[in-house]
């Protein structure tokens, strides 16, 4: 499946649903309790994340989506942490506050990255169902997909009403169920419940054929427009009516901690769906999201330069050649992770052992190592008819076979001035008796706070001399 990273600064999406605090109390553990056999931690941080409907709309905004939140909370110091935090992260938020009930708050205690402790304050909501479904209409105009993330809290009463005003003005609905009674999302575009929540209402499915035909006859019976089962390790099952499922696999490296890995796939589902993926294709990019995610620690939110990373991963273009539009991306991504960026560039018609050392050497003055190679017509103009002996797709890709050269691009100019004025690489390098002054595009690179350096080339190796002394014989 060929994936791409949307403009997901395009994709404005309404959150509804159970907000939450999750608040986190890290400290060491050094002895055992007088008073009870349970260890002391020492608390060192306190820490306050987004949970539930609050996480999800926090995904879409790290995203770089447009996300706005309707919730319901306390109005307590939680409800404020909860709305200071999600504003400055760029969320639009919209809390229906309750005087006498206190915001979900659910208090983790750790010790070197292990949980010893969770202690859970909450009541469920005496929502005014009428007066959220209110503020949600008047929300919807301009949305491209509605997320009800329910966690079962009071928030949500009466879905569908809320599906319904949706689906009136053709926007989709995205639904993360909980409970017992998914008859509650009838109607819904997509429900994303995980293995265990699909079983609970469908019955233990022996093997993929059994869950692929009870999870068709409980779209048949919702009337869903699809339906996505998050398995875990085994991955996620797409099921549509009169499509094949799509079984995809498991992308974690190393789970660390599945929580709000559910959010995660809501909320890159909703964003990719909004900003014009195809649902297959969203699907994918949300499996990614949450292989990401299952590797941190607690409630988290993935970035997009951590997701685009992990899409060019998976299409074999984190490193090699690229098209110019690709590695500008990708030179934003490495960016992102705060890596420095080496630019150099040349003919390379036949490589040797001096372009060898020189890559190497190169890519020694930073993170990631640009090669741009002139095309065959520039090629000809410089070194005169018979060159190249070797054509540009021919020269990238054996540039792209060694170990130090990250990526490699072309270009049609007699020099790279072009590139570097897009690139704008954090070092230039050349190669030969060049002065500083003298390398193509060093006031330009230095001008922009970059470094210009030269290094030596290995001596007796020339393309030029290789061929002439291949003519000779």
């Amino acid at each position: 499946m060929k994936l791409s990273m949307p403009r997901f600064d395009r994709s404005p999406v309404l959150v509804v649903g159970d907000v939450m605090l999750d608040r986190y109390w890290h400290g060491c553990t050094t002895r055992i309790s007088p008073e009870a056999p349970v260890p002391v931690v020492k608390v060192e941080q306190m820490e306050d994340r987004p949970g539930g409907a609050a996480n999800v709309a926090l995904n879409i905004a790290a995203l770089g989506g447009s996300a706005t939140l309707v919730g319901v909370t306390g109005t307590d110091e939680a409800a404020d942490s909860l709305a200071q935090s999600l504003a400055s992260a760029g969320v639009d938020v919209h809390f229906q506050r309750i005087a006498s009930q206190p915001t979900i708050v659910k208090l983790r205690v750790l010790s070197r990255h292990q949980q010893l402790l969770r202690m859970d304050f909450e009541e469920p909501f005496a929502t005014d169902a009428a007066a959220l479904a209110a503020e949600v209409e008047g929300l919807l105009d301009g949305v491209r997909v509605l997320v009800l993330s329910d966690y079962g809290k009071g928030a949500l009463k009466n879905h569908q009403v809320l599906i319904r005003a949706a689906r009136d003005r053709g926007i989709p609905v995205l639904a993360d169920p909980k409970g017992k009674d998914f008859t509650i999302y009838r109607g819904a575009s997509v429900i994303t419940p995980n293995l265990a929540e699909f079983e609970s209402i469908v019955g233990r499915c022996a093997d993929e054929a059994e869950l692929v035909a009870r999870g068709a006859r409980l779209m048949a019976e919702l009337e869903l427009g699809a339906l996505l089962v998050t398995r875990g390790e085994h991955g996620m099952t797409l099921l549509r009516p009169g499509h094949p499922a799509l079984h995809l696999p498991a992308r974690a490296r190393e789970v660390f901690d599945v929580t709000g890995a559910g959010d995660t796939v809501i909320s890159t589902l909703a964003a990719s769906l909004a900003a014009g993926e195809e649902l297959p294709q969203a699907v994918a990019l949300a499996n990614l999201a949450a292989g990401i995610v299952v590797g941190k620690l607690g409630t988290a939110a993935i970035s997009a330069p951590e997701l685009r990373r992990a899409v060019q991963r998976e299409q074999g273009s984190e490193r090699g050649v690229l098209g110019l539009e690709q590695l500008l991306l990708a030179i934003e991504d490495a960016r992102a992770h705060g890596e420095r960026i080496v630019f150099t560039n040349g003919c390379f018609d036949i490589l040797h052992a001096g372009h060898v050392t020189y890559l190497e050497q190169a890519r020694a003055q930073g993170d990631r190592l640009i090669v741009a190679v002139n095309d065959d017509a520039s090629v000809t103009r410089l070194k005169g008819p018979g060159r190249p002996i070797n054509a540009v797709d021919r020269r990238m890709a054996v540039l792209a076979g060694l170990g130090a050269v990250d990526w490699v691009v072309s270009f049609a100019e007699d020099t790279p001035e072009r590139l570097l004025a897009q690139i704008r690489p954090d070092v230039l390098v050349k190669g030969g008796d060049y002065g500083v002054d003298q390398v193509v595009g060093a006031d330009f690179v230095r001008a922009h706070g970059g470094e210009v350096r030269v290094l030596g080339l290995v001596e007796n190796s020339s393309t030029t001399a290789i061929v002439e002394k291949i003519r000779r014989k």
